[in-house]
């Protein structure tokens, strides 16, 4: 390629011996890679489907199952809330008296299917009456104090 070409999709390789073949295991004696295919004379990792699970430790009892599993977790039941803070809901709905569940998941300050709990981050300058699962007892302060309402909703 002289100086004057210009670079272009069809004329474009590699620079010599920066690619190299990609190495083909068990294609017989000649190729360097026979036989054993590079996984060494017996033992569990010459196997073929001697893949071990996350944690195995040849045998001896995993250090999960060794070390002592105490107290009580309730991670079935725990309920996960969207949280929203007051401070959002006065930036968003600054022309509404009411504010529900789906007024917030059309604003997309909320998603899915969770309960949400409004937070009393921000103030609130106007009253305004904020439907949700859960409140903060902040969040229910300030409502009250600039003359609005918190309505509970049942999930």
């Amino acid at each position: 390629m002289t100086t004057t070409d210009t670079i272009t999709l069809s004329n474009l390789h590699p620079t010599p011996g920066s690619r190299r073949r990609r190495l083909r295991l068990g294609m017989g004696e000649g190729s360097g890679t026979g036989q054993t295919a590079t996984r060494g004379q017996k033992g569990q990792r010459s196997r073929s489907g001697d893949g071990k699970l996350v944690g195995f430790e040849g045998g001896q009892t995993p250090l999960l199952r060794r070390i002592p599993k105490r107290g009580f977790t309730n991670g079935a039941f725990k309920v996960v809330y969207q949280v929203v803070s007051l401070e959002s809901i006065e930036r968003v709905f600054k022309n509404k008296a009411e504010v529900s569940l789906e007024d917030l998941r059309i604003h997309r300050l909320i998603k899915g299917k969770r309960p949400v709990k409004v937070l009393g981050d921000g103030e609130l300058k106007r009253a305004l009456t904020v439907s949700a699962h859960a409140f903060s007892q902040s969040a229910k302060d300030k409502i009250a104090k600039a003359g609005g309402k918190a309505e509970v909703v049942k999930a």
